[in-house]
């Protein structure tokens, strides 16, 4: 259960307060957390792009976008990204060192293990890939998140839902995964075995990884 936050309370999620907190408190192991989190979260993207078994919905989205817009896959990335922020308003989510940080470090690691990870034609490769992924995916969620020096764009959509509904992490990220898996397939994007299987893993994983990483104040 998910204890239902008010107004100027912490951030509560499954028993876990995700409120952003000062980066004084133990700024070595948060930062290292959060720079950790951000480089295994573009590891797995890369993992998952090169297994050839589906996107991601939100890369789904962006392709998607990107082929009706002619923009470039990185355009559309950045643009979704401040859209997503324009939404924490409502919600009254704060960015944080880690919101930047989200942008920056995910979209040069992407870029850099894609370099060395070539694509995959092999069905067990390309399985080891997205399965692999797909938890990394999870666990690096969680880290940068618990390390609470604010969400990237899309994570702090799916804290703030969840704070003012009161409903758990893994419902809400389920249901803004699939969201946007139909708006980008509608749109053109690509999708397969691996988006499905995402879309419906991520949730629970990252819920299931929050309370094993997230930072709590002495």
């Amino acid at each position: 259960m998910v204890r239902r936050a008010k107004a100027g309370d912490s951030l509560l999620v499954a028993h876990v307060d995700l409120h952003p907190v000062p980066v004084a408190n133990d700024p070595t192991r948060r930062l290292g957390q959060l720079l950790a989190g951000l480089l295994l979260y573009g590891t797995s993207m890369a993992m998952m792009t090169r297994s050839g078994l589906g996107l991601n919905p939100w890369d789904v989205l962006h392709e998607g976008v990107a082929g009706r817009t002619g923009l470039t896959f990185g355009t559309v990335t950045a643009v979704t990204a401040v859209a997503v922020l324009l939404l924490w308003v409502p919600l009254r989510q704060r960015p944080g060192i880690g919101t930047i940080a989200n942008v920056v470090v995910i979209s040069v690691t992407v870029d850099l293990v894609r370099l060395v990870l070539p694509d995959q034609d092999v069905f067990a490769w390309q399985a080891a890939l997205l399965l692999g992924g797909i938890v990394l995916n999870g666990l690096a969620t969680a880290a940068y998140v618990g390390a609470r020096l604010g969400p990237g764009p899309r994570d702090g959509l799916m804290t703030g839902l969840a704070a003012r509904t009161g409903w758990s992490v893994r419902i809400v990220r389920t249901l803004i995964e699939v969201t946007v898996l139909a708006i980008g397939w509608l749109l053109g994007g690509t999708v397969g075995v691996g988006t499905v299987l995402y879309a419906l893993a991520i949730g629970p994983l990252t819920q299931a990884f929050l309370p094993l990483v997230t930072y709590r104040k002495r």
